[in-house]
């Protein structure tokens, strides 16, 4: 049986931040610094209560803020341990490639479909084209450091369309900006649904397991659309960060 970390922790009931952050804090650190790797069991609640004296809730409640986080994982029989890598992406105009390789990930790619076709009179609508006109649809399969993360769906027009080999080896932006494009605002949708069977194969998901997706039609300087992106992630590997600011 795997031994249980018990992380450093010191409490301070004079201090204004609450117990339980004072106990998830040093935790996390110990994760993001890679102190604690993919699969390390952590000390249980009960254990943790005991030995800094705390309420039992109070240690429940700071490991669930580290799962609720997507930094721990609690199964039944199993333990409460570390989750893979989590990758936190903040909502911007970027390449997830870009992102990945920011973060100190290792990313990859795999095309999944390459297919020149008519473009729907939504996907015309969106693109600002005549329904029926030409467009490439690509369907891709991005890894981080070897780990399947998301399945990237993108309709592009053919006039900028990449080719396969360089969708598998750069970033679809970085595709665009060899041909003078340059993504300049995008409408993006977030939003979350039940993986599908081809998904949840590709992806090493249960069929039914939550998946996040993101819409996104991308333009240019110039206004005109360039992109649409329909983007399904693994919710336990990955998350978009928000800045929110009062009016």
């Amino acid at each position: 049986m795997d031994k249980a970390y018990t992380p450093a922790i010191t409490i301070d009931r004079d201090s204004a931040l609450p117990l339980y952050e004072q106990i998830a804090r040093p935790i996390e650190a110990a994760i993001t610094s890679g102190e604690l790797p993919a699969g390390a069991m952590i000390e249980d609640e009960v254990s943790m209560a005991a030995r800094l004296d705390v309420a039992r809730p109070t240690a429940r409640r700071a490991l669930q803020e580290l799962v609720a986080k997507g930094l721990l994982s609690r199964r039944r029989g199993v333990g409460t341990r570390v989750t893979p890598t989590h990758v936190h992406r903040p909502m911007k105009l970027s390449s997830l490639n870009e992102d990945l390789a920011d973060a100190g990930f290792t990313p990859s790619t795999k095309v999944l479909s390459y297919l020149v076709r008519e473009a729907s009179a939504e996907e015309a609508e969106n693109l600002g084209i005549a329904a029926g006109e030409g467009v490439l649809s690509v369907s891709r399969l991005r890894y981080a450091d070897d780990k399947p993360l998301a399945i990237l769906t993108n309709v592009i027009p053919l006039d900028i369309a990449p080719t396969w080999q360089e969708l598998g080896t750069q970033g679809l932006y970085r595709c665009l900006g060899l041909r003078g494009v340059q993504i300049a605002s995008a409408q993006q949708e977030i939003g979350a649904r039940g993986a599908d069977r081809d998904e949840a194969e590709i992806l090493g998901e249960e069929v039914g397991a939550p998946l996040l997706t993101m819409h996104r039609v991308g333009r240019n300087a110039e206004g005109r659309p360039v992109e649409i992106g329909n983007h399904v992630y693994r919710p336990g590997l990955y998350s978009f960060k928000f800045s929110l600011f009062s009016s």
